[in-house]
C-alpha cells in the first residue's frame, strides 16, 4: 500500500519510462542502454522523460518507420497510464476563463494548464500523470472537481506562459484604463473613450497584446483577424480556411488601446474614427519570414470595427497547378497570359482568391526584360518585381488617372484592380489595343457573364471582341484533412444533381470530413480553387454583339471546353480533394 501511496506522488523517470518503452517493444534495448548512462546530469533530472526521449529521433521499433515524436509518446503514455491523452486546441480555450483558476506561478510549479471550465469541472491539462498534490489545494480554492488529461508537455508549457501572459497584459490595461477615470456609460462614452486615449496605445500591455494576437494568427494558419467592438467585452476573431472562430474577448476600453496600436503601426489616422480607413503594416514573424497585413476599419455603434487580412508570401511560390488548377485549366490559363496584347479578366466575389491567381501570374511574367505596372485599391501586397501604384480617391487619383498614369511609363503589362467603370473600361482597352497586356478583375458570376457586365457600363460589343483574350471564373473550396478523410459513397441522385447538365461518369468512391486533431475537427485542412476558363475563339467573337444572347454563348464555350465552375468542383469531388455540399455552397448552378 506505501509503495502504492508513493509512486502515486512522484515524479515520472526516465529510467522507468525507458523500461516501460522496452517492454512495449518501442525502442531498442541498445538505444535504451545509451540513453541510460546518459540521463545521469542534473539537465536530465529536470526535464521530462517524454521530452529527453523525442530529443533522441528515435525510430518506434513497432512499425520500423515512424519517429517517436513527442505526439506519440504523449499519446502513448495517456494509454499506458490509462487517463485521457488530448491535444490542445489555443482557439478553444476561454483564456479569461483558465486563467483565473490559478495563478501562473502555481501552474508553472507544476506545468499543468486548465484547458477548460464548466459548472461542475475543471479539467486540467497535465504531463506527470502521478502528481497529484495540487488536486487537493485547488479543489478547496475553487470549490470545484477536477479531470485530469494528459497532453503533450512542450505544449503545455507553451500555451501557459502565452495564456497567462495576455491574460496579464489584459488585466493590467483594463485596470490603467479604469484608473485613468475611463467609464463606459453609453455610446458616447465609449466613442470618446477612443478619442480621449487615455489609454496609451503605446503602453507596453498594449503592445505585447497585439504582439500575441499577430503571432497567435500567424499560428493558427489565420486569412482574416477580426476586433469587433461591443458594448461590454469586445470579440476577436479569425477567418481560418474560410470559417470564423472566436477567439477572445477583451473588454472595450482595451479592445480600443489595441485597435489604436494596430493603426498607429498601419500608418493610419488615429484620431479619426467617423470614417473607414485602409492601412497595411509588414510584420516579421521569429522564424523571419516577411507577412504583410492589410487594415481595413469600419465604424459601429460601440467603435470602430478594424479587419487585418493576412497575406502570406508563400502563396506566390506556388505554381498553378498547387493552386487547384487541373493541367487542362493550366494549359488555357498559359496560352492566355503568354499573349502579347489584351485584356484578361478574372471574375469572382470578394475573397474567392482572384488577386492570388493574378499575383502569381505577374510573378511569372515579370521578368527583367519585362515592366509589369499594377494600379490598385489598395496595394494587396507589395512585390518588388512589380511597379506598383495606389488608387487614392482623396487626391483624384483613380482607376482611369492611374492607368493614364501607367501608359506614360512604358509598360508591357499593365494590372488594374478592378474595373468599376466606363472610363476605367474605355482606358483599359485603349492599353490593350495600343499593344499591352491588361489584366483587371470583375464582380460576375460566371466567366461569360462578364461579357454583359462590359456591355452594362457601357463598353460596345465590337470592343470587347477586338480586345477581351479570355475570362475566368474562380471560387475557393476547403480541401479535406488527408489525416482524417473517410471513404463514402455517393448516390446517382446527388452525382447527376452535381454535374448536369453533363454525364462524366460517377465516381466509385468520394470522401467525406471526419474531425481530427490536426483539423481541429473540422475535417477540412486549407482551400483550394475552382476554375472555369472561357476564351475567345472567332466563333465565340461572332457571337458578342449588341443583343446578346447569353444562353447561345455558353452553350458555344462550354462545347469549346469551358469547364464551369461545378463541373471542376464534381472533378475535385472525384479526386477526394473536397466535398458535394462544399461545391454546391461555393459554386453557381449552370443555367441550361
Amino acid at each position: 500500500m506505501n509503495a502504492v501511496i508513493k509512486k502515486s506522488e512522484k515524479k515520472l523517470d526516465i529510467h522507468e519510462v525507458l523500461k516501460w518503452l522496452e517492454d512495449d517493444n518501442m525502442v531498442s534495448d541498445e538505444n535504451a542502454h545509451m540513453l541510460r548512462t546518459l540521463a545521469v546530469g542534473k539537465e536530465y533530472q529536470e526535464k521530462n522523460p517524454l521530452c529527453v526521449i523525442a530529443e533522441r529521433q528515435w525510430i518506434d521499433q513497432r512499425n520500423g518507420h515512424s519517429l517517436l515524436s513527442l505526439d506519440v509518446l504523449t499519446t502513448w503514455l495517456a494509454d499506458r497510464v490509462k487517463m485521457p491523452y488530448h491535444r490542445i486546441d489555443p482557439l478553444k480555450i476561454e483564456v479569461a476563463k483558465i486563467t483565473s483558476v490559478m495563478s501562473y506561478a502555481y501552474a508553472a510549479r507544476f506545468n499543468i494548464l486548465p484547458i477548460s471550465v464548466d459548472e461542475k469541472f475543471i479539467t486540467i491539462a497535465t504531463a506527470e500523470p502521478f502528481v497529484k498534490e495540487w488536486e487537493q489545494e485547488l479543489s478547496r480554492i475553487n470549490n470545484q472537481e477536477f479531470k485530469r488529461v494528459i497532453s503533450n508537455p512542450d505544449e503545455i508549457s507553451r500555451y501557459l506562459l502565452e495564456f497567462y501572459t495576455v491574460s496579464k497584459s489584459v488585466n493590467r490595461a483594463e485596470s490603467e484604463a479604469l484608473g485613468a477615470g475611463n467609464e463606459i456609460g453609453n455610446l458616447e462614452g465609449l466613442m470618446e473613450l477612443g478619442r480621449a486615449g487615455k489609454l496609451d496605445a503605446n503602453d507596453q500591455h498594449v503592445i505585447n497584446i497585439v504582439d500575441w494576437l499577430l503571432q497567435y494568427a500567424f499560428d493558427q494558419r489565420a486569412s482574416d483577424i477580426h476586433l469587433e467592438p461591443r458594448r461590454d467585452q469586445g470579440n476577436v476573431r479569425f477567418r481560418i480556411d474560410g470559417v470564423m472562430h472566436q477567439v477572445y474577448q477583451v473588454p472595450s476600453t482595451v479592445m480600443a488601446a489595441v485597435s489604436s496600436r494596430i493603426k498607429i503601426l498601419g500608418r493610419m489616422d488615429v484620431a479619426e474614427k467617423r470614417r473607414p480607413q485602409d492601412g497595411r503594416l509588414k510584420t516579421r514573424t521569429p522564424d523571419g519570414v516577411e507577412i504583410e497585413l492589410r487594415l481595413s476599419t469600419m465604424p459601429t455603434a460601440f467603435g470602430e470595427k478594424l479587419v487585418m487580412r493576412i497575406f502570406d508570401p508563400e502563396v506566390l511560390v506556388k505554381n498553378f497547378r498547387e493552386l487547384g488548377f487541373s493541367q487542362s485549366d493550366d494549359e488555357r490559363w498559359q496560352s492566355m497570359i503568354s499573349k502579347p496584347n489584351g485584356i484578361i479578366l478574372v471574375t469572382g466575389p470578394t475573397g474567392s482568391g482572384k488577386t492570388t491567381t493574378l499575383y502569381t501570374s505577374l510573378k511569372q511574367l515579370a521578368k527583367p526584360e519585362v515592366n509589369v505596372c499594377t494600379v490598385e485599391d489598395p496595394i494587396e501586397l507589395v512585390e518588388s518585381s512589380f511597379n506598383q501604384m495606389q488608387v487614392q480617391h482623396n487626391i483624384g487619383l483613380d482607376f482611369s488617372t492611374g492607368v493614364r498614369t501607367l501608359l506614360r511609363q512604358d509598360p508591357d503589362i499593365i494590372m488594374i484592380g478592378e474595373i468599376r467603370d466606363r472610363e476605367t473600361a474605355d482606358i483599359a482597352i485603349q492599353a490593350a489595343l495600343t499593344g499591352h497586356l491588361v489584366v483587371s478583375t470583375l464582380h460576375t458570376n460566371d466567366a461569360p457573364s462578364a461579357v454583359t457586365r462590359l456591355m452594362e457600363i457601357g463598353v460596345p460589343a465590337y470592343l470587347i471582341q477586338s480586345t477581351i483574350l479570355g475570362i475566368m471564373a474562380q471560387r475557393l473550396v476547403r480541401v479535406l484533412c488527408p489525416h482524417c478523410k473517410q471513404e463514402t459513397e455517393i448516390d446517382d441522385v446527388t452525382w447527376k444533381a452535381l454535374v448536369k447538365p453533363w454525364k462524366p461518369a460517377k465516381p466509385k468512391k468520394i470522401f467525406k470530413p471526419v474531425g481530427c486533431l490536426e483539423c481541429r475537427n473540422t475535417g477540412f485542412m486549407g482551400r483550394m480553387g475552382l476554375y472555369e476558363m472561357f476564351t475567345f475563339s472567332d466563333k465565340i467573337k461572332d457571337l458578342i454583339v449588341d443583343d446578346i444572347n447569353m444562353q447561345n454563348l455558353k452553350k458555344l464555350a462550354m462545347s469549346e471546353g469551358m469547364r464551369p465552375l461545378r463541373l471542376s468542383g464534381a472533378l475535385k469531388v472525384a479526386s477526394g480533394l473536397t466535398t458535394v455540399e462544399e461545391v454546391l455552397r461555393v459554386a453557381p448552378p449552370v443555367e441550361h
